[in-house]
């Protein structure tokens, strides 16, 4: 993993220092909306089907997000390797950063480390349907929605019952991309 920089983040591989920051945007029940309903998240109670909920700052693959400026935390991404080829990306930022484009800049960031760098083939994303800005986000760093889920939960939160949308980009997609805005 690297440090990458962009416009106006700087993503660092975690580290445990950033455990504060992370338990942080599992207590606010906005961030955690469309995750599990907006309930806190209890670290005492281990579910071991949400451990992406709990990023602890040892985790391999996910980058803390901070404000180059200032060091201020904005929130986390990941690139979780599904496979050689195949990656899936992540994301939660601070609600104070929502609607600032730096969840774009950061996934983006991650998209061409990923293709160029990590050598994957393909990256997908999930959310659900109902998520729209997180859905919007998909779409400007370039990933297509590719199905739409139907998932029956034993503690269904709001919005479930539109379902799960998966979104992707290929590295031959991201190529042509990259390749038509180069002067």
């Amino acid at each position: 993993m690297a440090v990458l920089q962009t416009r106006t983040l700087t993503l660092s591989p975690c580290c445990p220092d950033d455990r504060a920051d992370f338990i942080a945007l599992e207590q606010d029940p906005e961030v955690m909306r469309f995750l599990n309903g907006g309930r806190p998240v209890d670290r005492t109670a281990r579910d071991p089907g949400s451990d992406f909920l709990m990023p602890n700052g040892t985790d391999q693959h996910v980058w803390t997000a901070r404000r180059t400026t200032n060091g201020a935390f904005v929130g986390w991404f990941c690139l979780w390797p599904e496979s050689a080829g195949l990656a899936e990306l992540g994301y939660r930022l601070r609600r104070t950063e929502w609607g600032r484009g730096l969840a774009s800049e950061g996934a983006a960031a991650l998209i061409n480390w990923g293709f160029a760098i990590a050598g994957y083939d393909r990256i997908v994303a999930t959310t659900m349907a109902v998520n729209r800005a997180s859905r919007r986000v998909m779409e400007k760093i370039g990933m297509h929605h590719v199905r739409t889920v139907q998932t029956d939960f034993s503690d269904p939160i709001p919005g479930s019952d539109q379902g799960e949308v998966w979104y992707e980009a290929t590295r031959t997609e991201w190529q042509a991309l990259t390749t038509s805005v180069r002067p």
